[in-house]
């Protein structure tokens, strides 16, 4: 009963699929396969966000006309690698993402009631952004070498690093080991900060004003 409590709704396969490509995938960094490994866990999280917003006919259409590419970009760039292949399924990854972004969001501060599903669709939304901004901070780094203090890195070593740079900067913790050089680097750098901590405080408050009123309706 508990488990069905907690792990049944229509976003718990694609939370477990962000938790594997952003924290197992980086424990098998030094596996023979992680490229193919890394690629499968970003093609199992499309999948499953299309399943989560699938309720509506014209809603998954339009999903899936934004994950095609990504996904299309992200195998053949494992067989033919090519920079612009990178550059087109991070852009896609983003729109992908964006969109989920809204719909998911739109049901949390829709719901009347605080249950598992509402929980895991806001860390959901949380988990996409600082993904979206990794997406952006490499499409930079492609289109403006030198915009970060790293050194030029591999395909997947670049996905780890602006992963770890985008999340270090939406939970405002700034270690400052990869620091953005270029305004617009910096531009994007902070308006990450910003909207992450607005989206927890908004989101607090209404989870929050949601367990009120519920509580004072069962009293």
């Amino acid at each position: 009963m508990i488990f069905e409590k907690y792990f049944h709704g229509r976003f718990t396969a694609l939370l477990f699929c962000i938790f594997c490509y952003l924290f197992i995938a980086p424990l098998l960094q030094n596996f023979p396969g992680i490229s193919i490994l890394m690629s499968i866990f970003i093609t199992a999280i499309l999948i499953s966000g299309i399943y989560s917003v699938s309720q509506r006919k014209h809603v998954a259409v339009f999903a899936v006309s934004l994950a095609l590419p990504m996904v299309i970009s992200l195998w053949v760039n494992e067989f033919v690698p090519k920079p612009f292949l990178v550059i087109a399924g991070d852009f896609f990854g983003i729109l992908f993402m964006t969109y989920l972004v809204v719909l998911i969001l739109s049901t949390v501060m829709k719901a009347k009631e605080v249950t598992p599903d509402v929980i895991y669709g806001a860390i959901i939304v949380y988990l996409f952004i600082g993904i979206i901004w990794a997406f952006l901070f490499r499409i930079l780094m492609n289109l403006q070498p030198g915009a970060f203090t790293i050194q030029p890195t591999g395909f997947q070593e670049s996905r780890s690093l602006f992963s770890y740079f985008s999340f270090v900067t939406l939970t405002t913790l700034g270690y400052g080991d990869i620091s953005p050089l270029s305004a617009i680097a910096r531009s994007f750098t902070y308006l990450e900060a910003v909207i992450g901590q607005i989206y927890l405080t908004v989101l607090v408050a209404r989870l929050v004003g949601i367990h009120i009123s519920q509580s004072l309706e069962k009293k």
